[in-house]
Parts: structure tokens; sequence; C-alpha cells
């Protein structure tokens, strides 16, 4: 191949590669869309998480797992409304104080009917990281399932005023809203 050849494709490869980067998953990243359905929430059983390099499910408090795979698998599992699954991942957590663990703690206590203490996990969440979007969303949308739609817009007028526009959390609390109060999630 010749230089010029090389030269001419270079703004192509910078191209592919920043298009590449863009879409890449941030780990960090966990608000802007529903977790996809993996084995973990298809095919193991409570307490289990898939792993790809055995093919196979295993204890998510195994060594195998760090953290972010059980908070993966927790979230994955809370979405699949295998609740009890879902305690179990976070169970395994080692920073229980960590704002996604509090998140999704009071995601299973709303759904579980106990908003008291959801909205106590949300707080904790928010306090730590008052940017949590997927805490506001769901706190939003215990308070709209209340009947407080002026506190669930609150959350909502949070959300985007802190870049949430165009993610998961703020689309969630709209649905929930237009919806008269009846949470997707």
């Amino acid at each position: 191949m010749k230089f010029s050849s090389i030269k001419s494709a270079l703004p192509v490869v910078i191209f592919c590669a920043t298009i590449n980067l863009a879409g890449a998953v941030d780990p960090d990243d966990w608000d802007t869309k529903p977790p996809e359905p993996t084995p973990t929430s298809k095919k193991c059983a409570d307490g289990e998480a898939w792993d790809d390099q055995s093919k196979k499910c295993i204890k998510v408090d195994a060594a195998v797992f760090d953290d972010l795979d059980r908070f993966q698998a927790a979230r994955e599992l809370a979405y699949a409304g295998r609740f009890g699954s879902a305690a179990m991942a976070l169970d395994a957590i080692s920073d229980q104080n960590d704002t996604r663990v509090l998140t999704y703690r009071g995601f299973l206590a709303r759904k579980s009917g106990d908003w008291q203490s959801a909205q106590s996990f949300y707080d904790r969440a928010l306090s730590a990281d008052p940017d949590n979007l997927s805490a506001r969303s769901y706190l939003g949308m215990g308070l709209a399932e209340r009947g407080d739609f002026g506190a669930a817009r609150t959350q909502l007028a949070e959300i985007r005023s802190r870049g949430g526009r165009e993610t998961w959390s703020e689309r969630a609390l709209l649905m929930t809203l237009r919806s008269g109060g009846a949470a997707f999630y």
C-alpha cells in the first residue's frame, strides 16, 4: 500500500476509532438504559449469576465475580422481577453504602411495598450523590405511585437539570407520570 493511500485512509480510521470509543459501555454509566436480559436472569437459580468464562451459573458471592459483576447481576435480576435474587446479589457487594447499592435497595423495598424504607434508601443515595439519576427516577416513580405528582415532577426536573435528558431515568419517570402513577419499574 502506498503512503498516499494510508494518508487518505487515516481520517476514516480515526473516525471509526472515535465511534468505537463513543459506543463503549462505561461500567459507571448504569442509569442510561435498562439492562439486557442474560443467562443470569433467564437460567440461573436464586443466588447465582452467569459466568461467561465457565459458561455456567455460579454462586454470586464466588471469587470469580467482582462487585461490578454483582451489581450488574442485581440490576438485571431486579428488572426481571426476581427481587429476592437481586437482594442476594446486593448482599454479596462489599460496599453496602455504594450509591448504586442504596438505589437498588430502595427499588426492592418500593417494589415490596415498604415505601418508608425505599424513601430512606433513596435519600441516602441522593445525599451521597445528588446526580444519581436512577435514584431520582425511582424516587419520583414511588412518589407518583403514592399520588404526589408535584414531588415526582420535581424529581423529573432535577433529572433534566443534572444532564439526564434522553436517559432511561427520564423516560421511565415520564412514562410513570403520563400513566397517572402506574410505575413501569
